[in-house]
C-alpha cells in the first residue's frame, strides 16, 4: 500500500472518530481528531468543514470562517463550505455583531488580568446573553466566580459549557472543583456507595446502643427539673456578666472603628479618585487598539472579508475587480499560515498571468470600439504589474485618442525613459512625435 493511500485511510478513519464524537456533542474531542484528520490529508474536505461548524458552535467564528475559506479554495464546487459563508454574509450585521463579541470578550480578558472582576464579569454577562455558545466567555466567567469562592454561579456557567461540549476538559476539571467547595463531590459519593451497597436497613432493624438501659417516668421528670434548675443558676451566675463585658467591649470597638473610617475616608477617596483616572486612560488606550483590530477597512475581520470577496471574484471571471481589490488591499494583520498561502498563491498568478490576461482583454476591446473598457482592463493590469510597458503604452495611446495629450505624452515619456529597451520605446517615440 502507497504512503498517500495509507494517509488517507488514516485522515477517513480520524474523520469518522471526529464525527461520532460530534454526534453525541463531544466537541472538543471531535475537533481533535478532525485536525488530526487533516493533518494526515489536508484536502479531505468534510473533516474540514465539520471542523468549521463545531468552531461556529463553540462561538468561534473567526476560526470557522478560516477553515471555510481554505475549503473553498480547495474545493469551489459543489461545496456545503459556500453555504456556510452564504449564510453568515446573509444576515444583516452579522460579521459585526460577531466582531463586537469578540472586542467585549477581549476588554473583559483585560480587565480579569488587572484585576477588575466586576467590570470583568458585567462585560461577560453581556457576552453570554448575546452569544449563549461562546464557551471560551463561559469559562473566563466561571474562573471570576471561582475566584470570588461564588462556586455556585460558577457551576451554573460550567454547567452550560458541557451542555454545548459534554467531554471539554476544562470545563469537567472546574466542575469538580465546584464539586469538592459545594459539598456535591461527596454527595454523589454517598449516592453512589447507597445505590449500590449490598444490602439496605429493613424497616424493623433496630440499632440498640451497647449502654443502653430503659428509665421510668418518675425518674425522667427528675431530671428535666434538675436540667433546668442548674442550667438557670449557671446562666445567672456565670454567662451574664460575660455577656455585658462582651457588649461593652464590641460597642467600644465598634466606635473606634468607625471614628478611624470617618478620618480616613478623604484620603480613601482621593486614591480611588486617582485609581479611576488612570483605570479611564488606560481602559481608552484599550479600546482605540481594539477598534484598530477589529473595526474598519484596515482590521483583521475586513482583510478576511476581501480576501473572500477577491476569490469570489476570480470564481466569477471578474479579474477587473479582483486584480483592482487585490492591489488596493493589504493582509499584513492575518497570521494564520493557510491563509497566507492562499494570499501568496493569489499574490503569485496575479504577477505572473492575470496581468498579461487582463492586457489581452483590454486590446479585444480596443478593437471592439470599446474605449472605456479596455482603458480599464490596461489599467487593472498596472494596478498589479506597475513595470508593464505594453499596458503603459496602451493607456498612453487610448489617451492620446481621447484627445488628452498631456496624459499621453506622460505615460510615452515614462516608457521611453524607464524602458528604453522595450520594443514599446520605440513605438512611444513615433507616437509620441520625436
Amino acid at each position: 500500500m502507497d504512503f498517500a493511500r495509507k494517509n488517507q485511510q488514516i485522515a477517513n478513519s480520524f474523520y469518522n472518530l471526529g464525527l461520532e464524537k460530534a454526534k453525541i456533542r463531544d466537541l472538543s474531542g471531535a475537533a481533535e481528531c478532525l485536525k488530526k484528520s487533516l493533518r494526515f490529508n489536508k484536502y479531505q474536505i468534510d473533516a474540514r468543514n465539520l471542523l468549521g461548524l463545531i468552531y461556529y458552535e463553540n462561538g468561534e467564528v473567526a476560526d470557522a470562517l478560516i477553515q471555510w475559506v481554505i475549503s473553498m479554495n480547495v474545493q469551489p464546487e459543489g461545496n456545503l463550505a459556500d453555504e456556510y459563508l452564504e449564510e453568515i454574509q446573509r444576515k444583516p450585521g452579522q460579521l459585526e455583531i460577531e466582531s463586537q463579541n469578540v472586542k467585549s470578550f477581549n476588554q473583559a480578558l483585560w480587565h480579569a488580568q488587572n484585576g477588575s472582576d466586576d467590570l470583568a464579569i458585567l462585560q461577560l454577562a453581556r457576552v453570554v446573553e448575546a452569544r449563549p455558545h461562546f464557551v471560551k466567555a463561559h469559562l473566563l466567567l466561571a474562573l471570576l466566580y471561582m475566584r470570588r469562592e461564588d462556586y455556585n454561579k460558577a457551576g451554573r456557567s460550567l454547567y452550560k459549557i458541557l451542555q454545548i461540549d459534554t467531554c471539554n476538559p476544562k470545563a469537567l476539571y472546574y466542575m469538580s472543583i465546584v464539586k469538592k467547595n459545594t459539598g456535591r463531590a461527596d454527595a454523589e459519593k454517598r449516592r453512589m456507595i447507597k445505590a449500590f451497597s449490598h444490602r439496605k436497613m429493613q424497616d424493623d432493624d433496630v440499632i440498640m446502643p451497647a449502654t443502653y438501659k430503659e428509665n421510668t417516668g418518675v425518674a425522667t421528670v427528675i431530671h428535666i427539673i434538675a436540667g433546668l434548675v442548674l442550667g438557670m443558676l449557671a446562666f445567672y451566675f456565670l454567662m451574664m456578666p460575660a455577656r455585658e463585658r462582651d457588649l461593652n467591649r464590641r460597642r467600644d470597638e465598634e466606635l473606634t472603628s468607625y471614628i478611624q473610617m470617618l478620618n480616613s475616608a478623604n484620603q480613601e477617596n482621593e486614591t480611588l479618585q486617582a485609581e479611576y483616572d488612570t483605570l479611564e486612560a488606560q481602559a481608552q488606550e484599550v479600546q482605540t487598539r481594539l477598534d484598530e483590530l477589529t473595526t474598519g477597512n484596515t482590521s483583521i475581520m475586513a482583510q478576511y472579508q476581501t480576501l473572500i470577496q477577491i476569490l469570489q471574484n476570480y470564481r466569477t471571471g471578474d479579474l477587473v475587480t479582483a486584480a483592482t481589490t487585490f492591489a488596493q488591499s493589504s493582509f499584513d494583520l492575518i497570521e494564520d499560515e493557510g491563509i497566507q498561502a492562499i494570499v501568496e498563491n493569489v499574490r503569485q498568478d496575479m504577477a505572473t498571468n492575470v496581468y498579461q490576461i487582463l492586457v489581452e482583454n483590454g486590446l479585444t476591446q480596443w478593437n471592439a470600439g470599446n474605449q472605456d473598457t479596455a482603458m480599464t482592463y490596461f489599467q487593472a493590469s498596472l494596478a498589479i504589474q506597475p513595470a508593464n510597458p505594453e499596458a503603459m503604452y496602451y493607456v498612453a495611446r487610448l489617451y492620446q485618442d481621447a484627445g488628452d495629450m498631456e496624459n499621453a505624452n506622460a505615460m510615452f515619456d515614462r516608457v521611453v525613459n524607464e524602458y528604453p529597451d522595450s520594443e514599446y520605446a520605440g513605438r512611444s517615440q513615433n507616437a509620441r512625435g520625436y
